[in-house]
């Protein structure tokens, strides 16, 4: 994303009203607190608990890596911007964000179609599930994610770095994106927007294919089974994975269904506080209150740590 002319955006945020600000400012500073330590507790527990070694907490502890980075890439720039009333980012930071963000946020769709697969081989295929789900298969997914995430989002940057900006330099976002980035180019950006539909769309079918299908396989399995305490139990152990899949996809969608035109910016602006601040807060709770081992486990780490302050 080299030019010859503007070499600084200015960024509008999400409000000038100074009071808002302050409410957006404690907010986000907040959220990105909790959706950081949240994480991180995942985490260390999966390092910590031998029982939390298993595939399906392997991938946890990823897409906690995951979260943390996606929101990391956005939101402590916005508090910094706030706090300083500096707007301004340069345009080599910018290319930088709308890569990492991009990276994470298509890596995480690969990964919750890996998850979606776990799940599907614990509850369809349980008696061979320590043997297909092994550690060395784990890796190797997660290095599958990481690269079909970077391919995805490689096509569309490599095209970005030939774009040029002469006569604006006002981006209407809190963040650097790449949608209102080219609505202000004065290059052609017809190809590189037909691009961008295309790896997310394909982005967005293959994984939701991958998670239809399991999920179609896995309630198929349940219901077969015999007695209704051993379908909850089944039930139960999909339930996190099932809730923030839509919480993911669900959001997806709102970006891409608008109401008008005239509107998606602000829609946009909107729903990528709640996927940057909110999700990654949710995430943690939802997957440590609807499971047991993992509440078992963080129960038991307080303890130690109430036993060690009384010390």
């Amino acid at each position: 994303m080299r030019n010859q002319t503007i070499t600084i955006f200015l960024l509008l945020g999400l409000t000038d009203d100074p009071q808002l600000k302050v409410v957006i400012f404690i907010f986000l500073f907040l959220t990105y607190m909790l959706s950081v330590t949240g994480n991180l507790t995942i985490i260390s527990l999966t390092f910590m608990y031998s029982h939390l070694k298993t595939a399906m907490y392997f991938f946890l502890q990823n897409f906690s890596f995951l979260e943390i980075s996606f929101t990391s890439a956005c939101i402590p720039r916005y508090l910094y911007n706030i706090s300083t009333e500096d707007r301004t980012i340069t345009y080599d930071n910018c290319a930088i964000q709308i890569f990492f963000t991009d990276l994470f946020g298509v890596t995480e769709f690969f990964l919750l179609a890996t998850m979606s697969y776990d799940r599907y081989v614990a509850i369809c295929k349980p008696l061979h599930y320590v043997t297909i789900m092994n550690n060395k298969v784990c890796r190797r997914l997660i290095l599958y994610c990481w690269t079909a995430g970077l391919l995805i989002i490689l096509p569309p940057l490599s095209l970005g770095l030939n774009l040029e900006f002469c006569d604006s330099n006002v981006i209407d976002h809190f963040a650097c994106d790449a949608s209102p980035l080219l609505k202000i180019s004065c290059s052609e950006t017809w190809l590189i927007e037909q691009v961008v539909i295309v790896c997310a769309v394909l982005t967005f079918i293959m994984t939701l294919i991958c998670v239809v299908l399991s999920y179609v396989y896995i309630i198929k399995t349940i219901l077969q089974f015999p007695s209704a305490q051993q379908r909850k139990k089944a039930f139960s152990t999909c339930s996190s994975h099932m809730i923030v899949v839509s919480i993911t996809y669900g959001s997806c969608i709102f970006i891409y269904v608008k109401p008008s035109v005239k509107n998606s910016v602000a829609i946009n602006k909107g729903v990528m506080v709640l996927t940057t601040s909110i999700a990654p807060v949710l995430n943690p709770f939802i997957y440590t209150l609807r499971n047991k081992q993992v509440k078992e486990a963080f129960n038991d780490s307080i303890k130690r740590i109430a036993l060690f302050l009384k010390k």
